[in-house]
């Protein structure tokens, strides 16, 4: 499997990607700049976290308009994979592939540290090697995380299987209390109707080395690998 690491002015987490697909992983992994217009040949897409042009209007705002998104845009409608981390996520909303919009933490502070989040879903590319209600320990980091949609769709991206982790106690209770953004429903991370385009706020590359205090992340990438094999 080949993966694709879109860069924006900001990006801060590229790198990171980078490190676990191709040292850890195994798999070749090649950058792609913003203004590229078209993606290379390569399996999966991820829209990495930073703070694209400074996180200038809003989080994702303006890396939306980047020349590369057009092509983000038909990979994605081909059946490509794709991975929006934190602020890859957020441009991916911005972009209108995923649904949904992203407010201000509702504490209105930087939030970064470790939280629990729960497997809602284990049946789609990105989660299969997870069990269904698991546990895992990922960090976040991000100022805009607080995620919102309307009832409507949310009772549609629900009923569909679309929401695949949600903040959750160390136990796995699903509370408000365990909630560090103010997101609806707990939300940490949804796929689009398809199931091949991932967004998610917490950080699965950092989450991918015992060297970083937790191994939970390195399934999602893992999951992919097993999805090409069988696809």
């Amino acid at each position: 499997m080949r993966f694709g690491i879109v860069v924006f002015p900001g990006s801060n987490c590229d790198a990171d990607c980078h490190n676990v697909t191709c040292d850890i992983l195994g798999a070749p992994a090649t950058y792609i700049w913003h203004k590229e217009r078209e993606i290379p040949d390569v399996d999966v897409l991820i829209l990495p976290g930073g703070f694209s042009y400074g996180d200038y209007l809003r989080a994702g705002a303006i890396a939306r308009f980047s020349p590369i998104m057009e092509a983000v845009a038909r990979f994605a409608g081909a059946g490509g994979y794709v991975v929006g981390i934190c602020n890859g996520f957020q441009i991916l909303v911005e972009a209108g592939i995923l649904p949904g919009a992203f407010l201000r933490n509702r504490s209105l502070k930087f939030i970064c540290k470790a939280c629990s989040v729960r497997v809602e879903n284990n049946r789609t590319a990105f989660t299969s090697l997870y069990h269904f209600g698991q546990v895992l320990s990922l960090p976040i980091a991000h100022a805009e995380g607080n995620y919102y949609m309307d009832q409507a769709t949310l009772s549609r991206v629900a009923q569909r299987g679309q929401i695949l982790l949600r903040y959750c106690t160390k136990e796995g209770e699903i509370s408000d209390e365990a909630n560090p953004n103010g997101a609806i429903f707990n939300i940490a991370g949804i796929c689009n109707e398809a199931g091949n385009v991932l967004g998610m706020m917490p950080h699965p590359e950092r989450a991918a080395d015992p060297l970083l205090g937790s191994e939970d992340g390195i399934k999602l990438f893992q999951s992919l690998l097993l999805a090409q094999v069988h696809g």
